[in-house]
């Protein structure tokens, strides 16, 4: 779980983990945040490199996690 409370803008571009209650896991990046949602651009073609150029999906804090280095895509 992510605390949103704690998010900053330094944390934008950071890898995360969605890993919903049921369904399956998905890996992207935090493009922006609220006070309610952190958005995540989870589909880019691969295109890392220019996620802020794609749509981020409103995603609950508490479904995400952030990604230690060794485990991005």
């Amino acid at each position: 779980m992510i605390s949103i409370a704690a998010l900053t803008e330094a944390d934008v571009g950071r890898w995360v983990a969605y890993k919903p209650a049921c369904g399956d896991s998905e890996k992207g990046r935090i493009k922006s945040f609220n006070d309610k949602f952190v958005f995540v651009v989870y589909k880019c073609d691969f295109q890392w490199d220019r996620f802020q150029d794609f749509t981020g999906c409103a995603t609950d804090p508490e479904d995400l996690e952030f990604i230690n280095k060794g485990e991005i895509i």
